[in-house]
């Protein structure tokens, strides 16, 4: 299917700024697979910290990344937007690699592509790409959730 805007993305994930990693998705097929896109800019506030003198994107944010790509695949595969019932979790992470530094100016493409879901768990094969290096992968694991005994 065609692409999301980060209008529509933001119907799609709970999460904002500074802390949503997803800016434009190129496509996806609901049930299959997801590429989406995230612009690194200097003006990422992670890295005044990680490194002033030599900026690298933070592994850990790279994989964040990926799994917000893949809630965004989830929910359109459930036909459903984020809303304050639900929570979708990160559950676990497996063969991670990181094979490029990502820095100011790189575009991320997220591709993103479902293994398999049982018992409410969802398995990604996930690789984050700068052109047509890979920058890092993994199998993600997540999870989604209604949210019980909400505090009022």
């Amino acid at each position: 299917m065609s692409g999301m805007d980060i209008h529509q993305i933001l119907q799609f994930l709970p999460h904002r700024y500074p802390f949503l990693l997803v800016d434009r998705v190129l496509s996806y097929e609901p049930g299959k697979k997801i590429v989406a896109l995230k612009n690194v800019t200097i003006n990422e506030h992670f890295f005044a910290g990680h490194f002033p003198h030599h900026p690298v994107m933070p592994g850990v944010l790279i994989i964040e990344a990926l799994a917000q790509a893949a809630a965004i695949l989830t929910f359109k595969t459930h036909d459903r937007k984020a809303d304050d019932n639900s929570v979708y979790y990160f559950v676990g992470i497996d063969k991670a690699r990181f094979k490029r530094p990502v820095t100011p100016g790189d575009a991320l493409e997220l591709h993103v592509e479902i293994k398999r879901f049982a018992r409410g768990i969802w398995w990604f094969s996930a690789q984050a790409m700068v052109g047509d290096q890979l920058a890092t992968e993994a199998e993600l694991m997540c999870t989604l959730r209604t949210i019980e005994n909400k505090a009022e």
